[in-house]
């Protein structure tokens, strides 16, 4: 029944069945904008192709959709493709760093001369003015050897020293942040951060690595700026459960990808930067700095919740999927007490959908009639229990009156089992639902 729903469903989206992608496909993560003029600025891996993305405003552009929304915005992809494309964008990002770094990325219309003379200002302040930690957080300690701290920790003070919140600040910040991985001789990754059995060949020097970074910022904005001057996007650090700052019935076009569910703890991704800038002092700070402020996507997000879990799926809003996930859910709880760490992903589960059922309700007021939404989403079996998460948004934003649904599959995910917890396949793909 669900094959043949779905079958029915895609014929209502023309063109999206001629676009669809073989295994190869890599649009729906990052890697394509590593080589891409400001998009590179920082590496998240939570997104998804620039270059797809454009695509989609595009052709959405020529059938009259101008007004796209971004309410998971990460570190601004839909937002800098909006700017480029000439269409009015807004996003909306709840990690209170990742939004820090989206906005940094949106000032590439300053003046880049100048940007780069403030911060080689303050890579000769540094070079003039070492600074020495004394006590540097455990992480970091194990990240970078003394002297490659040294010359962090100046670079870090000759920012502060002159820190302002002016673009060119911000700008240095971002430049600073993006060069810290590089710079750490011990393997480092997006996700985990000290791999100790991993070192890399030939890590780069502080100075180096920040002089170099900041030509290509500087660069970066030179050439966009000779390409387009669009409407300025905008961007918010708020909920996408509420979406408050968009206007009802503004967007006519969104283009997301929402935390999946058991994939990441998207607070830990930038838990080396932060605690770097002292804004932490370790991994259980995340709650109160980022966490509180997130879709609860992961067991981390609810590991004082669990005793609550059919109390979440009492939920009005969950009244459209309520007898499955409600089986998972048990099913989930059961399958929990043969597992050492008893991880409480019946309550992850709960929580995640009831907080994308609201995330459907922000966007049914803040889209117009007519609209096109288009979700990157995988789905996820966490102990072997399979959650069809593509379905579940689906019937969601049914509920809340878009009018229909399909999903695109772009790449199958956990097919090779060597090391994994499970063997369920998933895959990955994009959610298109029609308002």
């Amino acid at each position: 029944m669900r094959q043949a729903t779905n079958l029915r469903q895609t014929s209502l989206f023309p063109g999206i069945e001629e676009e669809r992608a073989d295994k190869a496909d890599t649009t729906s993560t990052f890697q394509d904008n590593l080589s891409l003029p400001v998009h590179r600025w920082f590496r998240f891996s939570a997104g998804f192709s620039a270059a797809w993305a454009r695509e989609v405003i595009e052709r959405e552009k020529a059938n009259g959709r101008e007004r796209v929304l971004d309410p998971f915005a990460g570190s601004g992809t839909i937002l800098l493709e909006g700017e480029q494309a000439n269409v009015s964008a807004i996003g909306i990002e709840a990690h209170p760093f990742i939004s820090r770094v989206a906005r940094a990325k949106l000032y590439w219309r300053e003046d880049p001369t100048a940007f780069r003379e403030y911060a080689f200002s303050l890579l000769q302040h540094a070079k003039r003015h070492h600074a020495c930690p004394l006590e540097p957080p455990k992480l970091i300690e194990q990240c970078f050897p003394h002297e490659v701290l040294i010359r962090l920790y100046s670079l870090k003070q000759a920012w502060l020293s002159a820190a302002d919140d002016s673009p060119p600040s911000e700008l240095a910040w971002l430049a600073l942040i993006s060069i810290l991985r590089a710079c750490s001789p011990v393997g480092t990754a997006q996700w985990q951060y000290v791999l100790p059995n991993k070192t890399k060949a030939r890590p780069i020097d502080p100075y180096a690595a920040f002089e170099s970074k900041v030509w290509e910022i500087s660069n970066d904005m030179g050439m966009r700026q000779g390409l387009t001057l669009g409407p300025k996007a905008k961007l918010y650090w708020e909920d996408a459960r509420m979406c408050i700052s968009v206007a009802d019935a503004w967007a006519d076009l969104v283009i997301t990808s929402p935390p999946y569910a058991n994939n990441y703890d998207y607070a830990d991704a930038t838990r080396l930067e932060m605690t770097f800038m002292g804004e932490i002092q370790g991994w259980g700070d995340l709650q109160n700095a980022v966490r509180k402020y997130l879709v609860r996507s992961c067991t981390q997000h609810v590991a004082e919740q669990s005793g609550e879990t059919f109390g979440l799926l009492d939920n009005p809003l969950l009244d459209p999927i309520r007898k499955e996930i409600t089986r998972v859910c048990r099913d989930l709880e059961a399958e929990r007490e043969h597992h050492g760490g008893k991880k409480p992903y019946h309550t992850m589960i709960a929580a995640y959908f009831l907080d994308m059922a609201r995330a459907w309700t922000a966007l049914s007021r803040a889209t117009a009639k007519g609209a096109l939404v288009c979700f990157v989403v995988g789905d996820s079996a966490p102990y072997g229990v399979y959650v069809p998460v593509d379905k579940w948004l689906g019937d969601l934003a049914l509920a809340v009156g878009f009018k229909s649904y399909c999903f695109e599959k772009t790449r199958d995910r956990n097919v090779k089992w060597k090391n994994r917890k499970h063997r369920v396949p998933l895959h990955e793909g994009r959610l298109w639902v029609n308002g």
